[in-house]
């Protein structure tokens, strides 16, 4: 006798994908959470640092909205989404200027450019860093800005660490939606019913291989045997031993956690105190041209939805640093990159206003914010998405799946494709 057909350990999306669909299935599932919220990683909080408005803490679009199984959902049930491509503009700097439209033409140009380059590359040598495209690309003025908004920016990864071949299976097309009131406020209220989710609850052991293939979970509050168990878990924690897996892991599994470690985005949010805008207008994008390859780059987001802060968003092991550092340090690092585009005025708006670093780091429930594959590695995901113990042991979450890795489409996509799995087992 079990006591339930499947437990889930997480509560975010690839967890909540796994019970919606069990849920819709007929079968019992419960979800067991280590913090005392859902979502994971997708959490809007409504800090008093930023005037109490909703702020996304870490992820923010439903990405490749055409083909992104969360938007439906939204849109069934009457939620505005916004489309940030439409809602934005953007400002490129050269230093203490704007691009010329010359320039910025160029810019444009050097993304197919680079694409095509590692394409070559990859076909040539097999999965190289993404690194060493910007080194065949040595005579492109535009190369080192590409590679660090396509390694350490949106993949949260240094480009000498980062799989080129999983960037290139891992690139997102199509438009960006918002949510208006958050994405972790719609994960909350949209995609949660009828699921038996237990928060403040987290698993220390996972007992596998039982009789029948019976899987037993020890938590804080007990132990519950479920026919199938389908682990939802970061990368990070599944590499801080933190969860024990009894009997140990196939080594196939193992060693893909390895090759796929946390990596870190940093957001910092400074409020103006002042009515100066910096001459931007509101939902304005601000990022640079950097002339070497590896140095940072931080993009912001001025004054979104109106509102009377900038964001900035830093990625790699730059955010590690800052991480570490603390907080000051990441607002000065924040201040001193906005300086370089508009000088001392900077100064002037922010000196007395409050500020936000988010710190996916510190979250033992995570450990980073998303993860990446190491050059060599680009096969990793699909290993330890590939059932163990014929089903009855399966992992989910963003880093199991190709196509959406690193986001919260790509978790509940997996998440959903497990519950697939265990239903298949807990119905023989």
């Amino acid at each position: 006798m079990t006591d339930t057909d499947v437990v889930i350990i997480g509560a975010g999306l690839a967890g909540l994908g796994a019970a919606a669909a069990l849920r819709d299935s007929g079968k019992r599932a419960v979800v067991l959470e280590a913090s005392g919220r859902v979502g994971g990683r997708a959490w809007t909080a409504y800090p008093a640092a930023l005037g109490g408005v909703w702020f996304d803490m870490g992820a923010v679009w439903f990405h490749d909205a055409e083909n992104n199984p969360l938007v439906p959902i939204a849109r069934a049930a009457g939620d505005t989404l916004l489309q940030s491509d439409e809602i934005r503009t953007e400002r490129t700097f050269v230093g203490d200027r704007t691009t010329t439209k010359a320039e910025l033409a160029a810019y444009a140009s050097a993304w197919p450019r680079y694409e095509a380059a590692a394409e070559a590359v990859i076909a040539a040598e097999g999965d190289v860093s993404l690194a060493e495209v910007t080194r065949r690309l040595s005579d492109d003025p535009w190369a080192a800005t590409v590679e660090a908004w396509e390694g350490p920016v949106i993949c949260a990864a240094d480009a000498e660490n980062f799989s080129a071949l999983d960037w290139r299976r891992n690139v997102l097309g199509g438009i960006n939606l918002v949510p208006e009131g958050g994405i972790g406020a719609f994960v909350q209220r949209r995609l949660t019913q009828g699921l038996d989710i237990r928060l403040n609850t987290p698993v220390t052991r996972v007992r596998w291989g039982g009789p029948g293939g019976q899987v037993t979970v020890d938590s804080a509050r007990g132990s519950i045997t479920a026919g199938a168990c389908i682990v939802t878990v970061s990368t990070g924690v599944l590499a801080s031993g933190a969860l024990v897996f009894d009997p140990v892991l196939p080594v196939r599994v193992t060693e893909a956690v390895h090759d796929l470690p946390m990596g870190l985005a940093i957001k910092v949010a400074l409020r103006a105190d002042g009515p100066d805008r910096l001459g931007l207008p509101p939902h304005c994008s601000v990022d640079r041209i950097i002339e070497r390859a590896g140095d940072p780059l931080m993009p912001f987001q001025c004054w979104p939805f109106g509102r009377d802060y900038v964001q900035g968003w830093i990625g790699g092991s730059a955010a590690w640093d800052l991480a570490r550092a603390g907080d000051a340090a990441a607002v000065d690092f924040a201040l001193a990159y906005l300086r370089r585009a508009f000088g001392a005025r900077v100064d002037r708006l922010f000196a007395g206003g409050a500020s936000l670093v988010t710190h996916w780091d510190a979250d033992p429930w995570v450990r980073g914010a998303y993860c990446y594959a190491t050059p060599g590695s680009a096969l990793a995901r699909d290993a330890l998405a590939d059932p163990v113990s014929d089903g009855h042991l399966m992992f989910a979450g963003e880093a199991c799946h190709v196509g959406f890795a690193g986001t919260l489409a790509g978790a509940w996509i997996s998440g959903q494709a497990a519950a697939r799995t265990a239903l298949a087992v807990v119905g023989r």
